[in-house]
């Protein structure tokens, strides 16, 4: 006997038709009638039972016994084979997937009676295109050999860059020669494909990560988004743009004060990109975040706030920045009494902030709590510098012009030796109330008309770095690189419908008694961590010091600022019970939770 084996192009095979026998069906499916004929033997009609498709089986097999038999090969060439259907019916059906049939044959390459045959699967063969890894036997032409393995490797194809089409903008005219300047992170270099080639300086995590890892994890995570300082500089040079924020999840958790660290570990790195800055000329600031409350009620809250402030002098300090690297911070919340507070600012800055960082503070005013000419006063009274921010005088003005107080707040930073700066951000289209006109709009379409010839203005915008060239366009301020290909190097068109909403995270304080209907039903997703990044950054994050949270009022803020402290850690189990009570949890519910650490309600 020959063994026979089919290629991949080849199918399996089944026994012929002839030795199909028809399914045999039971007394119950017959009727009496039926029952009666099938034990006389009669054949025929029978009156009453079911014998429709029995005929129909006599009829194909009268036909298939005219036919001449078709060989093994036969049927595996024309890729058919008869197959039984539920009624024992016989059928044609073409295989799907390709099998290697191993049988006995005799010498005509008719399958021997009661021989056994073997259908193995093959893989489906996959031919090796351009580019791609194949591992196996191949033959000239490129396709896998007959029963040789093969593995090909697909390579992920990266999308091509579109063509961005960039509109004119309308020319205006203005006196300034500053540097303008953008915050925290870079969209062009942010969105790059694949995504192994984004270049961003906010990976962060969460304390489950640094648990899980370990600090040297957490601590790499801070030397990696140093590294990526150092392109972001070069490619801010490449553009002419000379002023920058970093960003204040460079190093995740180093003011925490049980995770934190001290950042001598990446000295090497932070003193490379400094000198880098420091080559091109490049100003180099820093804005903590909104948490950083130095008039808080809660001394707690104020510990934090210096352990917030000595973590970003050291990296300025490591990195070799002047006395031009700043640190921007907010009054903070009013806590029910004003003038308290201020006591408390004034006291916290002139007695508790080491020397190194009291020499980069200076003070911005916000919209919600401490105009300009409030926080003026202090800044004149201890020489501490102020930054002016034009959108934020805005929406909570001062009694005084903004010509004057901008000549005040000069005078603080000329007697300082420290270059003046500001901020500029406009809101967003058909903004009307307060908490939408807090949002800032994606670029600005103007520069203010009391701004200083000399100074550095940092523009507060969702598109960051394309809000600075967008003004360089409009004002003729800086040449915008570009390439033959429609400014595909550094350009990006605005978006084309912009509106007042925004997609930055809003106040996570929910009314009393209300819960959204994704949790009512269950359905509620858990929050991503910037590898995710990717949402997060291009919006305003308290982290990134851009703006404080949005959608909060003034009370809603001093609340969530004055219940601002430390947590309190206590293992699971010894508020399980009573949280099984009220939730009614059973007792291996109450188990399958596990042993984690949880703050306190």
């Amino acid at each position: 006997m020959a063994m026979l084996t089919a290629t991949a192009e080849e199918t399996q095979v089944r026994i012929p038709d002839a030795e199909v026998r028809p399914r045999q069906r039971s007394k119950r499916s017959l009727g009496d009638a039926g029952i009666a004929a099938v034990e006389s033997g009669a054949s025929g009609a029978v009156e009453g039972g079911h014998d429709k498709s029995k005929r129909r089986r006599t009829k194909n097999n009268q036909v298939a016994s005219k036919e001449e038999p078709k060989t093994i090969m036969e049927n595996i060439s024309e890729g058919e084979m008869p197959v039984k259907s539920s009624t024992g019916r016989k059928r044609k059906a073409r295989v799907k997937e390709p099998e290697e049939v191993v049988g006995s044959v005799d010498e005509a390459g008719q399958l021997i009676q009661g021989s056994p045959v073997k259908r193995r699967k093959r893989k489906k063969i996959v031919l090796a295109g351009e580019g791609d890894e194949v591992i196996g036997t191949i033959n000239e032409a490129g396709e896998p050999s007959i029963g040789s393995p093969v593995n090909v490797k697909r390579k992920r194809k990266v999308k091509e860059e579109p063509v961005y089409i960039i509109p004119d903008v309308e020319k205006k005219t203005t006196t300034f020669k500053g540097r303008l300047g953008y915050a925290c992170l870079n969209t062009v270099l942010r969105n790059k494909k694949p995504a192994a080639e984004s270049v961003f300086c906010s990976r962060t995590c969460r304390i489950d990560s640094i648990k899980k890892n370990g600090m040297d994890w957490v601590k790499d995570l801070g030397r990696k988004n140093v590294q990526d300082l150092l392109v972001l500089i070069q490619w801010n040079e490449d553009n002419n743009i000379k002023f920058m924020r970093l960003s204040s999840e460079m190093f995740p958790f180093a003011s925490h004060p049980k995770y934190g660290y001290t950042l001598e570990y990446c000295a090497d790195v932070l003193a490379e990109a400094g000198a880098l800055a420091n080559k091109y000329g490049h100003r180099l600031t820093v804005h903590p975040g909104q948490f950083t409350q130095l008039g808080s009620n809660k001394p707690t809250v104020i510990d934090s706030a210096i352990r917030e402030l000595e973590y970003h002098c050291q990296m300025l300090d490591l990195m070799g920045i002047g006395p031009d690297g700043v640190m921007i911070v907010h009054g903070g919340g009013v806590y029910e009494d004003k003038e308290a507070t201020i006591s408390r600012i004034k006291h916290t800055i002139s007695k508790r902030l080491p020397t190194n960082v009291r020499a980069r503070l200076v003070l911005e005013n916000d919209e919600m709590c401490y105009n300009a000419e409030d926080l003026l006063g202090i800044c004149e009274e201890l020489d501490v510098p102020l930054v002016f921010d034009y959108h934020h005088d805005q929406l909570k003005p001062s009694s005084m012009p903004p010509s004057k107080i901008i000549a005040r707040a000069n005078a603080i930073f000329a007697k300082r030796g420290i270059k003046p700066k500001q901020h500029l951000s406009e809101p967003r289209p058909g903004a009307v109330t307060l908490m939408e006109r807090r949002a800032h709009a994606d670029r600005c379409e103007a520069l203010p008309p009391d701004l200083p010839d000399d100074m550095d203005l940092m523009i507060e915008a969702k598109d960051k770095e394309q809000a600075v060239l967008h003004l360089y366009r409009m004002y003729d301020l800086q040449p915008v690189k570009h390439a033959l290909n429609l400014y595909e190097e550094s350009l990006r068109p605005p978006a084309e419908n912009q509106t007042k909403e925004t997609k930055g995270r809003k106040s996570n304080k929910a009314a009393k008694g209300t819960q959204s209907p994704a949790k009512k039903k269950g359905k509620a997703k858990a929050a991503t961590s910037i590898s995710d990044e990717e949402t997060s950054e291009l919006d305003d994050w308290p982290g990134e010091g851009e703006s404080e949270t949005e959608g909060q009022s003034a009370s809603d803020l001093d609340a969530q600022l004055a219940s601002t402290e430390e947590p309190k850690f206590v293992e699971e189990e010894q508020v399980l019970v009573a949280r099984a009570e009220t939730s009614k949890l059973s007792p291996r519910a109450t188990r399958a939770r596990g042993n984690r650490r949880t703050p306190l309600d």
